[in-house]
């Protein structure tokens, strides 16, 4: 059931994980599993090149300390330092996905609001739970961009990412804080927050905001998506809350010293040079979309992620064609307010979008 917000936002409801929908379990690591294991991937959001052999030689060097139980506390203050923080106000998870399934779990809550389009995890995880979900689904027309007020009043629990996956879309933390209510959980995903130049807009090191969770990725920017790492930057009873629906020793130790490595100093400066550099590849590979405008491609935006959203007619027939000629895109319709229409492609290297964006021709005039 949809129901009109008077803002121009329209509010979802739904119940059942098996209900008619979107296919909420569906990520960018299926179009390039099994027989599309040989094709260039501008599906899935992890950083090309990466892992870098310095952070592929420190986690193996962990690899001698096995056989004792993991030991967080380095990679906690570690965190910590980094955002500013106390330690208390950090939680390590095996990657931020694990994070949506403690808040799932942990919290009771009774009116949780999603707003889409964004990463599904947070909802399946919720409708996992037993949750009933409503959506807040940002337009097209609108640019996707938040309006706080189309978010009900009365939701204890709002997830929102920023910037946000699939549409690149970087929201004011001004408009995200407003927010925050009394008794209400604010959650901000920023997996891909490093990925923005100057991190601007990020939550990361506020203390004054009240309900506010914070959720970090390590492995999109470092190419670790396979170690599962990410944190939690929360109220001290927030991260208590969450830590005692973990199981005993959540993170390995070779995640454990990936994550001490990827918040130091050294990491911190290569994350923001690269951030730098994936905001120019992102300007060349939209000047090349410019191109194929008369074809009805529409790129959303404006983006400030390492991935961009794009709408073109007979979109999956499109997206077919191009794996046909060595290409993985992300199909758009398994994100509750977008269509068949809509494809997302991840920022890669100017060599690599110029033999993508000929292979995007062939394909719109197949």
């Amino acid at each position: 059931m949809a129901t009109g917000t008077g803002t121009g936002i329209t509010t979802a409801r739904t119940r059942m994980p098996t209900d008619d929908g979107p296919d909420l379990r569906h990520h960018g690591d299926a179009e390039v599993r099994d027989d599309g294991g040989s094709l260039v991937d501008l599906a899935v959001n992890v950083r090309a090149d990466t892992p870098p052999a310095w952070l592929r030689e420190h986690i193996a060097g962990s690899l001698g300390g096995l056989a004792a139980y993991p030991d967080g506390r380095a990679a906690r203050a570690a965190v910590a330092a980094r955002h500013g923080l106390p330690v208390e106000r950090v939680l390590l998870t095996a990657g931020a996905a694990e994070a949506f399934v403690l808040l799932a779990r942990a919290l009771k809550v009774r009116r949780p609001v999603v707003v889409h389009p964004q990463f599904t995890e947070p909802e399946a995880a919720l409708r996992d739970a037993g949750h009933t979900v409503d959506r807040v689904l940002l337009r097209e027309e609108d640019g996707f961009r938040l309006d706080p007020a189309a978010v009900p009043e009365d939701a204890d629990l709002v997830v929102i990412g920023n910037p946000t996956n699939p549409t690149s879309v970087l929201h004011p933390a001004d408009a995200i804080a407003s927010l925050a209510r009394p008794g209400r959980v604010l959650v901000v995903d920023e997996a891909f927050m490093d990925a923005v130049p100057g991190e601007r807009e990020s939550l990361g090191g506020r203390t004054d905001v009240p309900g506010l969770v914070v959720l970090r990725s390590l492995t999109k920017t470092w190419g670790l998506a396979g170690l599962r790492i990410g944190y939690v930057l929360a109220a001290p009873e927030s991260v208590e809350e969450l830590e005692r629906a973990q199981p005993l020793w959540p993170v390995s130790t070779p995640a454990l010293a990936a994550a001490e490595a990827c918040v130091g100093p050294r990491a911190v400066a290569e994350a923001a040079h690269a951030a730098h550099r994936v905001a120019a590849d992102r300007a060349h590979l939209l000047a090349g979309l410019a191109r194929f405008a008369p074809a009805g491609l529409r790129v959303a935006g404006p983006a400030e992620g390492p991935f961009l959203l794009v709408r073109l007619p007979h979109a999956s027939v499109v997206r077919r064609r191009l794996r046909d000629l060595g290409y993985a895109v992300r199909r758009g319709d398994t994100f509750p307010g977008l269509g068949e229409e809509w494809l997302r492609l991840a920022v890669r290297d100017r060599a690599t979008v110029d033999g993508f964006l000929q292979a995007l021709e062939q394909a719109l005039h197949g």
